[in-house]
């Protein structure tokens, strides 16, 4: 039975068309895959289904019957939920009154708190759900919160669950749990339409899926008789290239080392890590988030000194050098959270692609003076070189999507001719065809002859890339494998065992 139906929805941003006449329907009891590209227009249809846009032309069926939703309240009442990307759970709140938060039981004018409290106890017994309801939500990991926005949308009396790519933040294990709480509630009856752009997590997951491309439905069709490369191409609009070929291109020449390094808190301290990069080689780093990946590529670029040990780069020690002065001698670096350490937001496209280089040659014109017009120049061609799509060169980059605005950072590191490359999760948060991108481009990296350190926590993206893998494990290196080893293997030491052990 179809439970829930749009028909012709489309919906404008001025001369931008996000949705274009798009028809969907829901069955009930099933999850429901949203799939596309960022910027296909998934969120911007699942926020018309939940009143938060309303469409300029189109018509939302619910049970065969028309329904008019003009707020989140509509679709509420009518038993249409959401959860969004970014959680909007108050912090110093417990965990309980988050879920209550603007439908608290009353006595009176008071908040029943007994009666509160049960209700959510019966909640989690029939969700099989373990929280500790008294802790503030603050301190919860991200993955925990996410199921506390869940339950807010279950105490509501949701019985359509909306998630608009809810494992965007969430760790490879965060998202196996995320998803085996999804079947959980599939089993009791509930419909989920579930907005992702990863191709794992729709096979994982999905009975259906709709592909979007450019804000109209490209088909729908059972997961169960699609292929990973069929999506992709449905989703991309050309053959998408999953492998890669391994060349063996590694030279004697070490351009990089880390020679028994040790740090101090905060984080993971690091013990005794040791690693080579040479010429002309991908070296990955693998190992379950928050086992000190995030350390090691501090020390790399010079945001954190050890307490013991050397940075070589190029044979030269250059453990006091800060990171200003390593990126100038042919060091790049790819961060992790690029919002944070990659870009600023309010400022241009043509000013992120100049950030840390502005007052180097050829930008510089006199010793105060920069000359904007070769400025200008040099975005316009990087702008073309990398596919970056924006309006213009003078866009703020806010207003780009996830995958172009990583571009940006790629296009600014690699413009300078860097002889080694520090890669942080450079992929994460991309839909199929900036992965793709991206990843060539760091193997155009290594066929330069070229040094690339690439910490992921994709374990599929570190064993495609790279010529050797380290593996960490509480802050220090668990071993090496080749890329070609089994997963059993790779389990083995991400989780601090040994291999002869086994």
């Amino acid at each position: 039975m179809v439970v829930l139906s749009v028909r012709g929805l489309t919906k404008r941003f001025g001369e931008v068309v996000a949705n274009d006449h798009i028809d969907l329907d829901v069955e009930e009891g099933e999850i429901h895959g949203l799939l596309g590209e960022n910027g296909a227009g998934k969120s911007v249809l699942s926020s018309c289904i939940y009143g938060l846009y309303r469409p300029d032309e189109g018509r939302i069926f619910l049970r065969g019957r028309e329904v008019h939703i003009a707020s989140p309240f509509d679709a509420i009442r009518l038993g249409i939920g959401m959860v969004h990307q970014h959680l909007t759970l108050v912090p110093h709140l417990r965990v309980w009154e988050n879920i209550v938060l603007g439908r608290e039981p009353r006595r009176g004018l008071r908040v029943d708190r007994v009666r509160a409290f049960a209700e959510v106890e019966r909640l989690l017994e029939e969700t099989g759900f373990r929280l500790d309801l008294a802790r503030n939500a603050g301190e919860l990991p991200i993955g925990v919160q996410q199921r506390v926005e869940i339950l807010k949308v279950l105490f509501r009396g949701a019985e359509i669950l909306i998630l608009d790519e809810p494992t965007a933040v969430l760790t490879p294990q965060e998202v196996d749990q995320l998803i085996e709480t999804l079947h959980r509630l599939k089993a009791q009856g509930k419909t989920i339409i579930f907005i992702s752009h990863k191709l794992r997590e729709i096979f994982a997951l999905c009975d259906r899926v709709t592909v979007l491309r450019r804000g109209k439905k490209v088909g729908t069709l059972p997961v169960s008789s699609a292929t990973p490369q069929m999506l992709a191409e449905m989703m991309v609009g050309r053959k998408v290239f999953f492998e890669f070929p391994r060349e063996r291109l590694a030279k004697e020449e070490v351009l990089f080392e880390l020679s028994h390094v040790f740090t101090d808190l905060p984080g993971v301290p690091l013990q005794d890590v040791s690693l080579k990069v040479h010429a002309g080689e991908i070296l990955g780093i693998a190992g379950v988030e928050g086992n000190g990946q995030s350390e090691l590529a501090e020390v790399v670029v010079g945001l954190r000194k050890p307490k013991k040990g050397k940075v070589i780069f190029r044979g030269k020690d250059i453990t006091a050098i800060p990171p200003k002065g390593r990126i100038l001698q042919g060091m790049a670096h790819i961060p992790e959270d690029r919002h944070r350490r990659g870009v600023i937001l309010d400022f241009s496209v043509k000013e992120n692609l100049l950030l840390g280089f502005e007052t180097e040659p050829p930008f510089r014109k006199g010793r105060m003076t920069l000359d904007f017009a070769r400025i200008r120049d040099f975005a316009r061609q990087k702008i073309q070189e990398f596919g970056i799509v924006t309006p213009g060169e003078d866009t703020p980059l806010r207003f780009l999507s996830g995958g172009n605005q990583q571009k940006v950072v790629v296009a600014r590191e690699l413009a300078f001719h860097p002889l080694f490359v520090l890669a942080c999760q450079p992929t994460r948060g991309l839909d199929v065809a900036a992965t793709e991108y991206l990843r060539h481009i760091l193997l155009g990296v290594k066929r330069e002859g070229k040094g690339v350190l690439l910490i992921s926590a994709d374990l599929d993206e570190v064993r495609a890339l790279s010529d050797r893998v380290l593996v960490m494990y509480e802050g220090r290196i668990a071993g090496e494998l080749s890329p070609e080893s089994d997963e059993y293997q790779f389990g083995l030491l991400m989780g601090g065992k040994v291999l002869h052990e086994a």
